[in-house]
């Protein structure tokens, strides 16, 4: 049985850095895609970055150069290292991982106050 798990979220003034992280079991963060997406309130959820197995990574040009996305294999972690953080970076953030099928953790909610 996969499962995704994020952690990490919080409440942070703007500028601050929160470094989110997505722990899988049942299954291997190097194996497929995996993707991090945010939901902000009456909103409809958004991609914000993406690693493949071959860690070609790519970035919504909201998070071009404000977040990192990076994973560990050994620990079998995904990680989003988000720095300069602004109010509209507020929402719940999720994991996912797109194989043959695609799996979505539970989120965990970033507050980023002004």
């Amino acid at each position: 049985q996969v499962q995704l798990m994020e952690s990490g979220g919080g409440l942070m003034q703007s500028g601050g850095s929160l470094r989110l992280s997505c722990a899988a079991s049942g299954t291997s963060v190097g194996w497929y895609t995996m993707q991090w997406y945010r939901q902000a309130p009456g909103k409809q959820r958004e991609w914000i970055a993406s690693i493949t197995s071959g860690r070609i990574i790519k970035y919504a040009e909201s998070a071009q150069g404000r977040f990192t996305i990076s994973r560990d294999d050994a620990k079998n972690i995904l990680y989003l290292q988000m720095n300069n953080l602004e109010p509209g970076d507020t929402g719940i953030y999720y994991c996912s991982q797109w194989g043959s099928l695609t799996y979505w953790g539970q989120g965990t909610q970033v507050t980023v106050s002004s």
